[in-house]
């Protein structure tokens, strides 16, 4: 809110100062006109950097925003493993849950232990709604895996001793999704069944990445819902509530 409401030469002194990843914080929050001006005043370099510590659904979104050439420039810059994840969500249509998804849940093997899951979960750079769930697949373990198996939740790991196998405790009823269906359908899915997160899957079964709650609300509130301040939002609330 504050970079947004400074003047711009003084938003990009204050963007050049910021360490990579708590720029890369900022700009995933920033509304599209906002990020896409800094990003494009940073140095080709510098600018890769961030991207590469980016979510990766968030920097697709941004790159998506950039003139194709300065994509393209990006991308070659950026960390081989980052810019393909990166591409990888690119060739989904708008609106899918391809175009939503991160390609970097939580996921383990059947063999791993709820002690190592809650390892994971506790770390820092993980956003909360990642962190409620893991994802079981056979090897490998990055996206695209092996065979989707199913997930634990946060909620069961923490009633089971350290030393259980998530395999023992996986739940295999939540409905995968493809990445072609409908943001409808992802947001039908996480409130039947009360989600965070839900496993996004090819036509084999794999694991391509999961769709979180907060990915979906970005997608279906206004374009703009991050410029609008309260006395906006109570106007809008309000209209809604009277229609």
């Amino acid at each position: 809110d504050l970079l947004h409401d400074l003047p711009r030469d003084r938003r990009m002194a204050i963007a050049q100062e910021l360490p990579d990843a708590r720029l890369a914080d900022v700009l995933e929050e920033l509304g599209d006109d906002d990020r896409v001006a800094i990003v494009s005043a940073l140095e080709a370099g510098r600018a890769a950097d961030v991207l590469d510590v980016m979510q990766p659904d968030d920097a697709a979104d941004l790159v998506s925003e950039l003139p194709e050439a300065k994509a393209q420039a990006l991308l070659a810059l950026m960390e081989p493993e980052e810019a393909e994840d990166v591409r990888r969500l690119l060739t989904y249509e708008e609106s899918t849950a391809g175009s939503l998804m991160t390609t970097e849940p939580v996921i383990f093997g059947p063999g791993a232990t709820v002690a190592q899951m809650l390892a994971s979960v506790r770390r820092e750079d993980l956003p909360v709604s990642l962190a409620t769930v893991a994802f079981i697949t056979r090897p490998p373990e990055e996206t695209p895996t092996g065979q989707y198996l199913g997930m634990v939740h946060l909620q069961r790991a923490l009633r089971e001793p350290p030393q259980t196998l998530l395999g023992t405790i996986l739940d295999s009823d939540i409905e995968a999704v493809s990445a072609e269906v409908h943001v409808a359908t992802v947001t039908r899915l996480l409130a039947t069944y009360n989600l965070t997160v839900l496993p996004v899957v090819d036509e084999d079964g794999h694991l391509l990445g999961a769709v979180s709650a907060d990915d979906v609300l970005d997608e279906l509130l206004p374009e703009d819902w991050r410029d609008y301040d309260d006395e906006v939002a109570d106007r809008i609330m309000a209209r809604s509530i009277d229609g």
